[in-house]
């Protein structure tokens, strides 16, 4: 039976892959300056083709959080392009030896890092994203199958074009980065196990949830980014306000805005009205419970805004006892993304990141900062909740895999085995 087309072009990206694999450090660092001079050069035909999409969500009535996503900012292109470039003077992840042992004279054994082979990236909406898996891809010796929802077509064409632009001039080929456009085929493509190596889904709870639930490729990623914010009762109280407005609004479609703020009793009365301010001026609407609306008028929080990720702004407020009620809640209710607490208590501090579950765990700080680009990754292909690695931010790292090496001298396993066995030395040597 002839294969269809999807598989063809899947088998492609496949052999391409293989001779992106044995490139050296230099040619994928010059092929990455060559995608983000292409991308400089073909800005105004991008930010053209995604307001023709903006324009089209408008008309279709898009959901507020993921038009959010798609909408591409003259400053969301730049950062993503400066993205390729930080990505390019990141050191290589290729070839890194990271065990150097003798097991016995003339018997070495390494372990060298290598790609993982072909990776399928399936997102909703943000077209930013071509760029940033595009670049971790060719940097980390990948091949990558990229497919973007159905509103954000006519800009992942047109950055997917301007990527090939560059790699034609360099030796990455140009093959190794390929885009999906039609729906039907993310279900054929989550089939190919034999030729597609790792799923990255980006998108929402139910998209997610189907991409784990529909394929046999393992799959990075998150379901929920419900993340936390925990006022202490030794909060900064002006520090905490700041924290809070720029953890919700600051993007609130993004998966490490808070959803939920919980309030030490003993501060609730000085901090809630005053957070409540800033939080309406920016056009936040808050749910509470009974002790929070004590202190400020708000729609009463019901069991189920706990546990939802609004994407949207919307905040739910909580008024809790003391640290081990919020800690409570947040084993209860959170995702495993990002919690953050305000406090000047050190103890308090200490105990929460210690004992707080999740990839990101902060200290007076905003959960904003959850993002790859900000820990200086370059980019990120996806952010994991998984407890296995790579969990967080996923850059470079999350993309490579090992092999072990081991040469010999005619060694035979014989020699090690039965009553006369030879002992191993198992000495490490010097990297």
């Amino acid at each position: 039976m002839a294969e269809s087309p999807l598989v063809q072009r899947v088998k492609d990206v496949h052999a391409q892959a293989r001779l992106l694999a044995h490139l050296n450090a230099a040619a994928r660092n010059e092929a990455l300056e060559q995608v983000a001079c292409a991308l400089e050069e073909a800005q105004e035909e991008i930010l053209a083709a995604n307001a023709a999409d903006c324009e089209q969500a408008k008309a279709d009535r898009l959901n507020p959080a993921l038009y959010a996503r798609l909408e591409l900012s003259p400053s969301k292109l730049a950062a993503a392009i400066a993205g390729v470039r930080q990505v390019a003077a990141l050191p290589d992840p290729l070839g890194q030896r990271q065990l150097h042992r003798e097991l016995d004279t003339g018997l070495i054994l390494s372990r060298i890092t290598c790609p993982l082979g072909v990776l399928g990236v399936i997102f909703e909406a943000r077209p930013d994203a071509v760029v940033q898996i595009a670049s971790l891809a060719i940097k980390s010796g990948n091949g990558a199958i990229l497919k973007g929802g159905r509103e954000a077509t006519r800009s992942c064409q047109a950055i997917m074009q301007a990527i090939h632009k560059g790699l034609e001039k360099s030796a990455v080929p140009a093959g190794a980065i390929a885009l999906l456009i039609e729906r039907a085929e993310v279900v054929e493509l989550l089939s190919l196990d034999q030729w597609v190596d790792l799923i990255i889904p980006r998108g929402s709870n139910e998209f997610v949830r189907y991409i784990q639930n529909n394929t046999r490729i393992p799959v990075l990623g998150h379901a929920d980014g419900l993340c936390h914010l925990y006022v202490d009762a030794a909060a900064d109280v002006e520090k905490a306000i700041a924290i809070t407005l720029d953890a919700k609004t600051q993007y609130p479609a993004a998966c490490n805005a808070i959803e939920t703020l919980l309030v030490h009793q003993g501060i609730a009365k000085e901090f809630l009205p005053k957070v409540a301010a800033v939080l309406q001026r920016a056009g936040v609407e808050l749910r509470g419970d009974a002790l929070a609306r004590e202190w400020v008028p708000m729609t009463p929080a019901t069991e189920a805004d706990w546990a939802t990720e609004y994407c949207d702004l919307i905040l739910s407020i909580k008024v809790v006892p003391d640290l081990d009620a919020a800690l409570e809640h947040i084993a209860t209710y959170g995702s495993g993304h990002t919690e953050a607490i305000v406090t000047e208590d050190a103890a308090a501090a200490a105990r929460f990141l210690q004992e707080v579950d999740a990839a990101g765990v902060f200290h007076n700080c905003s959960t904003r900062f959850a993002d790859g680009f900000r820990y200086g990754f370059g980019a990120e292909v996806g952010i994991s909740t998984h407890k296995l690695p790579p969990r967080g931010p996923v850059g470079l790292e999350g993309l490579v895999t090992y092999k072990y090496q081991l040469v010999g001298k005619g060694h035979i396993v014989a020699t090690y085995s039965g009553a006369n066995a030879k002992p191993f030395t198992h000495r490490n040597l010097a990297p």
